[in-house]
């Protein structure tokens, strides 16, 4: 394996603590009672973008026979990952 692999779960813990500090964030910034409906409603929203990272990197680890993902599987889909959203 090469040195710059990234684990899955790496990846899904720094996705998932950038999220939860800008969602902190905007609670902080609006009024609360507005956050709450907004937080139930784009819930499934916020894990999109990752999960789609994730599965596009996995295809193209796997197409290679890699079983995990790497920083080069993660840099060829972003700019395909920045224009879907």
């Amino acid at each position: 394996m090469e040195e710059n692999a990234f684990h899955p779960d790496l990846i899904h813990a720094i996705f998932k603590l950038e999220w939860s500090r800008r969602s902190l964030e905007r609670e902080k910034n609006e009024n609360p009672d507005a956050m709450d409906c907004e937080v139930d409603a784009g819930t499934s929203k916020k894990s999109r973008p990752m999960s789609e990272a994730v599965q596009r990197a996995a295809t193209i680890a796997e197409a290679e026979g890699i079983n995990r993902i790497e920083a080069t599987h993660l840099e060829r889909i972003l700019p395909q990952l920045l224009l879907d959203f």
